[in-house]
């Protein structure tokens, strides 16, 4: 992470975004056209509080911890719709513990454990 610059001993410090860091140029694996701008919020459905709005980016249940066997969890998201591109927003956290969720995905909605929703990667917006 980078230091927040600040004062005039910076003011004359090349910027990290006109000068790339060494290394190998972006490829298949990294910095496709599908990837979200640089600047954009990414993070977890299960992170998201009420009102906020998100597209679903992909899955990923392996930070989840769940009884269910290994790819289970990923098959049950997708046939509830929490699918590459679904749009997403919060619509109401349970009480106490803000669990479960109401989640609006594109035209329906869920309810679905915060602990659960960790497994959808989202973009803000």
């Amino acid at each position: 992470m980078i230091p927040p610059l600040s004062g005039p001993a910076h003011a004359a410090s090349p910027s990290p975004a006109t000068h790339p860091a060494p290394g190998p140029a972006p490829g298949p694996a990294s910095g496709t056209s599908s990837d979200p701008p640089a600047g954009a919020d990414r993070c977890r459905l299960g992170a998201l509080r009420k009102g906020q709005r998100a597209v679903v980016t992909g899955l990923d249940d392996s930070a989840v911890a769940t009884p269910l066997p290994p790819g289970e969890l990923e098959r049950r998201m997708i046939e509830m719709g929490l699918i590459e591109g679904a749009r997403v927003e919060i619509l109401h956290e349970g009480f106490p513990g803000a669990d479960p969720l109401a989640v609006r995905i594109n035209d329906h909605t869920l309810a679905l454990r915060r602990a659960e929703a960790h497994a959808v990667l989202v973009t803000l917006g």
